[in-house]
Order: C-alpha cells, then structure tokens, then sequence
C-alpha cells in the first residue's frame, strides 16, 4: 500500500500547478502518489498535467467548478496512501517535509494520528519586503502557545493562537480524514482549522517546528464573507467553544480582531472599529492591525479627515487594548 497520497486541488493555477507537483515528487519519501483533482479549470490546467509521464500523479477531474473543499474531499475518496497531506496549487514543499513529518511520528503512540509543520510566505516585491521588515521589528511574542496534543490544542486553534493552515502543512491517516467526512464543505474560510479542530477529536496532532512549506499569499475576500465564515464556523461548535472560553481562552474576541482586520483591509473603517472594540488584541497583533488600517486607506481612499481620524482611532483603541491585557 502506498505510504502517503499527496492531494493537490487546483482551479485555474495552470501557471503555478507544476511548482506544487514537482515539490511533492522531489520529496524523499518515495512510496507516494499525487493525486490532483482538477476542480473545473477552463485555462491550460489540463496540458500541465498531460505532461507528466510519471505513474505516482493520478488527476481527477470534476466537470464543473465545486470549490477547494470539495476537491479535497475528491481527492481523500480517491486516496490510496496510509496517509493523506494537502498541497495548495500555489505553495510549494520543501524537499524533505513529508519525510521529517513522518520521523516525529514514528516513535509516537497511535493516539497520535497526524503532524502539522510550520511555513513562511512568499511575499515578493518592494511591498512584500516592507511588510516582512515592519513585522520582524515590531511584532512581540506572547507566551508560547500549546502546539502539540488533543484538547488544549483544540482551544488554541479556536481561539486563532495556532493556525495549523492544514490545506498545505497537514498530514493525517487516512482512516481519520475519512472518519470525520473530511473538510467542511459548507465554510467559505476557516475550512483548515476546522477540520483540524474535528482531527482533534479523533486523536493527537504532532507539531514539527520548522518552516517546510512556501506559501503564495493569495487575495482575500470580502470583510462580510469572513464574518459570516467565522459566525458558521464557532457556531459549528459552539458547546466547545463556551467550553474553552470558561477556561480563558479568547476565542470570539480573537474572530473579532480578525473580522476588524479585513474591514479595515477593505477600507471600512467604521466597521473595523466596530469589531475592534470587542476584539482580543495583544502585541504580535497590533503591527497587523496597523497595517491593515494603513492598506484600507491606500486602497479605498477616504478623505483626509476621515482617514486621519478613523487612524487615530484604530490606534487610540489598539492601544487601550493593549494597555488594559498588560495591566492584568
């Protein structure tokens, strides 16, 4: 039997398609198979798979498009692998990740049924360097999460502490993945930690502490989308998530600070600020909050009174925040 079925959606990444593939067969864990579900592509998606003469990439096409989690889920039924990792088109793997994966686990007990890595971005161009500058000098590290486990681990990914991004750095049995019936297919965002949280409640999730994937930063939708994502997906378990925040952990005010986020990135301040006053922010979130606020403006100009004013604000409310968790 095949050790790892590697899954691939992909939806008109025809540029960015052989990137992924390659880096899942280059990996040095020989005995897998690439399973890429072509979810409905109208560009050049299906002459980039006609060309790999290698018998480990298996496509799978659907005839119209049905979103990522859909092809996901494609892509489990279709697996043959003891395990199954997940590769978005766009990222990319480093050489020897599902290897590395694989040695944390071996030595481990069978409650421990899958292991996520870490990764970094590829931000690209004068933008993306500024952005990675600002972040190293100003970002400040709270207490270190729970990263490894079952239960505590659930509250720190509902909560948003650890994002285990499993479309791209999850590896998991198989047995698992199909046990819980896969990824949600009703969640616009929020699917990878969802499904992580519903991982969790079969068995433990390992944790390999190094960067071993390459993410493409992708767009993002609209601020109204993600709030509703986040309402469905806390609302999906919400006895778990009263549960965890009995024990302190700040899971709807953490949703909050995400959605303040995205209206800011969208240039709607006022709605920003809205979820901003309820919003769990700490020091490693305010350089992100900031520059969220600053790209709205860039984006979505405003006159100058109001841009300045509603700064200031995200700044003055920030900085409350922030001043009220370091007193306690």
């Amino acid at each position: 039997m095949t050790r790892v079925s590697v899954i691939i959606p992909t939806y008109n990444r025809a540029e960015t398609l052989p990137r992924a593939i390659d880096s899942a067969l280059e990996q040095t864990v020989e005995d897998l198979e690439v399973v890429v579900v072509d979810d409905g592509s109208t560009d050049e998606t299906s002459s980039v798979l006609a060309e790999y003469d290698d018998p480990r990439v298996r496509p799978v096409v659907h005839a119209t498009n049905q979103g990522a989690n859909v092809a996901r889920n494609t892509g489990i039924d279709h697996a043959q692998g003891d395990y199954v990792a997940f590769l978005d088109s766009d990222d990319t793997w480093l050489q020897g990740k599902l290897e590395r994966q694989l040695a944390e686990l071996e030595d481990r007990s069978s409650e421990w049924v899958g292991v996520y890595c870490d990764s970094t971005f590829e931000l690209s161009g004068a933008d993306g360097r500024l952005r990675s500058t600002v972040a190293s000098a100003l970002a400040t590290r709270d207490e270190t999460p729970t990263t490894e486990g079952d239960d505590e681990l659930i509250g720190e990914i509902l909560a948003d502490n650890v994002q285990p991004g499993a479309g791209s750095t999850l590896l998991v049995r198989t047995d698992v993945a199909e046990e819980i019936g896969g990824f949600s297919e009703e969640l616009d965002r929020f699917q990878d930690p969802e499904f992580c949280v519903r991982v969790l409640k079969q068995g433990k999730l390992a944790y390999v502490d190094e960067p071993l994937v390459v993410r493409d930063e992708t767009g993002h939708p609209p601020a109204s989308v993600v709030a509703a994502a986040s309402d469905q997906y806390l609302s999906m378990h919400e006895e778990t998530v009263e549960c965890f925040e009995d024990e302190g952990f700040e899971i709807r005010s953490s949703h909050d600070l995400i959605i303040a986020k995205r209206y800011f990135a969208d240039g709607k301040p006022l709605r920003g600020l809205w979820h901003l006053r309820t919003a769990a922010a700490s020091p490693r979130n305010y350089p992100g909050l900031c520059w969220a606020a600053g790209s709205g403006v860039r984006r979505r100009p405003l006159p100058i009174a109001t841009a300045l004013v509603s700064l200031l604000l995200v700044a003055v409310i920030g900085g409350t925040i922030l001043s009220r968790r370091l007193l306690t």
